[in-house]
């Protein structure tokens, strides 16, 4: 049995895993030319670098900054190292072809994305507003990408120069791989590589696919020989020879639901023992190698007439999720198939660090002058120590992009990115801002046995509790902030990504580590809401671990003499929530003190599984069939308002709409001025006007679709 190196020198157990090392190849040509200061965006800067020519150009919805944070930059680098001459287009004026050759012909690829955003969820609110601003673009300027970037920005390169293989990557292709629900056309949309026309997708954390696309496609392959890559999306008209076809039926037979509470589970809902692939597939013969079979999931045509065929397809592609035991799936759109390869093979942590440690000029581009690019503000002194999530919540998008397993960098490698910090960034006042990743401390945990972790289909490994073969040591993280603590010139270290606080709870000293040193007053965490249906549709813990954890975190802030507060951020109008839920919601907020400061609702992107949910009612997280269980969804706009108006109670502009849902639900009883009732009967004079359709939170729009709290003190 073959084996390959994963995130933290761990063996990753698989018979069809096999990654060379990322950087094994011999380089492109090109090499000769050495590294740029800076990957050039103009014919002037290729000319003074002495290149006639660019071999990849890279179109992105972004501003150009050179720092690995930002996608363009870290695949732009990355080719570099690779020997290839990459230029970068930076947000071109989209309504004609000409920005596009503004670098001339590229040799081997276009290399289209929309930015490190979805271009519809970074322009539109969750109520289908157009925001005021775009955070990745000088002065946070708006309109200076088109919506659904991917597909403008490869039509235009079509035009451009139609013989150059075309490759569309980043999150918004990633989410777009196939038939998808678009909450803002309302509609299901054709997977995004049928619409941009492009040859090759690259899905998720795309290093090894972009690298051996580059290669082979340099060495003169046709971009339609290129159909054995991992993490990648092609179209056919015809079969490949050599694999067995099942159907998703047979995968996951639709039917009545059994007792199991977790389908995904291979023992029990607390754990993901070991078990053969053909326990999911009953078939003969019963053993299928993952890498000669292919499932065939319903056609674009069948998902869009039928809800119940959609909701099993999203269950299907979760299913099929881990690189260790997924197959290739494929799915008909008109007479082509769109066929994905299963999930990349993870980087190591000697790849990782190998990534994060090119010469990138760690900086905007000099085309920027002094325009202040808001992203870049916030990120400019935070490090990345880490990769992926395996929470598998159902309306994050981080499990579909990045994956459930955790890639890591080394010590040594995080150390070093700071003191580059420290010498090289104008600016650092000696505070690290956010020394963390997708998560805060999922650093270096992983299953305890790599072969289960192989074997394994849960969506999550900590829901409806920590599964008991995953490693929770903080002890690493630990060790690492007091390194990087230590590090002269450093002052402090603050955490500011998210933290995963029903891990952080099971260790004590983590959380001590965390509220003596590393916050600055007060915590952002995510219970998302309180009540049982909507945390079961999330794949969230109970608010019962929130209070464990602010037990530690107040006992150890005390100890530590620091007056420090928790932020919790909910949800608002996800699937699974009803009023009476939202009620019990905004009581525990008033009882605890807290208070929102911005209010959105929940925000159905694309692919998610609690996307699924919202279109078609059904719960893909068990099997899904015409009498499975139905998922209440609050769609329309006037009850997404009175959510979004439970979680601002305190606000006398809500009060109206408030006491009548209250008189509605039968709960007048929470009408009145005692510590225990909601919303007074009186109204101030001048409050409770509020037109129709105004926003109900503050005026900027929370972030992912959540809201923001304060302490009362």
């Amino acid at each position: 049995m073959k084996s390959e190196t994963l995130s933290g020198g761990r063996q990753l157990v698989s018979p069809d895993l096999v990654a060379p090392n990322l950087f094994r190849r011999r380089p492109y040509w090109a090499k000769r030319f050495g590294t740029a200061p800076i990957l050039p965006t103009t014919r002037e800067e290729m000319d003074a670098l002495g290149w006639d020519s660019c071999d990849v150009v890279l179109v992105t919805g972004d501003a150009y900054i050179d720092h690995p944070s930002f996608g363009m930059a870290l695949v732009g680098r990355l080719l570099e190292a690779q020997g290839f001459r990459v230029g970068i287009l930076p947000q071109p004026d989209w309504r004609s072809a000409e920005p596009l050759r503004a670098l001339g012909r590229p040799n081997v690829m276009w290399g289209v994305t929309a930015g490190n955003m979805d271009s519809m969820v970074n322009r539109y609110t969750s109520d289908r507003r157009i925001r005021s601003n775009d955070a990745y673009s000088p002065e946070g300027a708006a309109g200076l990408r088109p919506d659904r970037a991917v597909l403008v920005y490869a039509q235009r390169a079509r035009e451009a120069f139609p013989e150059v293989p075309l490759v569309i990557g980043g999150i918004e292709a990633s989410l777009r791989r196939i038939a998808h629900f678009d909450y803002w056309a309302d509609k299901v949309r054709r997977s995004v590589l049928v619409d941009a026309q492009a040859d090759l997708l690259v899905y998720g954390n795309a290093e090894r696919a972009i690298v051996e696309i580059a290669h082979r496609l340099a060495a003169g392959e046709r971009p339609d020989e290129i159909t054995d890559v991992r993490g990648t999306a092609f179209l056919r008209k015809t079969p490949r020879e050599g694999f067995a076809e099942i159907d998703s039926t047979r995968v996951d037979v639709p039917g009545p639901i059994g007792p199991r509470p977790d389908p995904y589970a291979t023992e029990s809902p607390q754990t993901c023992a070991p078990s053969p692939v053909e326990a999911l597939v009953p078939l003969r013969p019963r053993r299928l190698d993952c890498r000669t079979t292919v499932i065939r999931l319903p056609a674009f045509e069948d998902v869009v007439r039928d809800p119940v065929l959609y909701a099993h397809a999203s269950r299907i592609l979760h299913l099929e999720s881990n690189p260790g035991n997924a197959r290739a799936l494929v799915q008909r759109h008109g007479e082509r198939d769109v066929w994905l390869n299963p999930p990349p093979v993870p980087l190591s942590t000697e790849e990782m660090d190998a990534v994060y440690d090119l010469p990138y000029a760690r900086k905007p581009h000099d085309r920027y002058g002094g325009a202040k690019i808001p992203a870049w503000e916030m990120i400019r002194f935070s490090v990345t120590i880490m990769r992926g999530c395996f929470g598998g919540c159902t309306f994050c998008s981080i499990t579909e992009h990045e994956g459930r397993i955790i890639q890591n960098r080394s010590e040594a490698s995080i150390l070093a990115e700071i003191e580059r910090i420290r010498d090289l960034t104008p600016g650092f006042s000696g505070i690290v801002s956010d020394l963390g990743g997708p998560t805060a401390n999922m650093y270096r945990l992983a299953c305890k046995d790599p072969a289960i972790e192989a074997a394994c289909r849960r969506p999550s490994c900590v829901y409806p509790g920590i599964c008991e073969n995953l490693g929770t040591d903080h002890g690493p993280l630990i060790q690492l902030y007091r390194k990087a603590r230590a590090v002269k010139g450093v002052k402090k270290v603050l955490v500011a990504s998210g933290l995963r606080y029903d891990l952080a709870a099971e260790s004590p000293e983590y959380v001590r580590e965390l509220a003596t040193h590393h916050v600055g007053g007060y915590l952002k965490i995510a219970p998302e809401h309180t009540e049982d249906g909507p945390l079961s549709k999330m794949l969230k813990p109970g608010i019962g671990t929130f209070h464990r954890f602010r037990q530690l975190f107040d006992m150890y802030s005390k100890q530590a003499g620091k007056e420090q507060y928790l932020i919790p951020y909910f949800i608002a109008a996800h699937p699974g929530t009803t009023d009476e839920d939202m009620v019990d919601l905004a009581l525990w907020l008033k009882k605890n003190r807290f208070r929102a400061d911005q209010v959105q609702a929940f925000l159905p992107s694309p692919m998610a599984s609690a996307t699924a949910m919202w279109h078609t009612g059904k719960n893909p997280l068990r099997r899904v069939s015409r009498d499975s269980e139905a998922v209440h969804v609050p769609r329309s706009l006037k009850v997404r308002r009175l959510h979004k108006a439970f979680l601002r109670y305190h606000d006398p502009e809500n009060w109206p709409v408030l006491r009548d849902a209250l008189r509605r639900l039968g709960r007048e009883d929470l009408i009145g001025p005692a510590r225990h009732q909601l919303v007074p009967a009186f109204q101030p004079r001048g409050t409770g006007t509020r037109p129709e359709g105004a926003r109900t939170g503050a005026k900027k729009p929370g972030k992912g679709g959540k809201f923001r709290t304060t302490h009362v003190r």
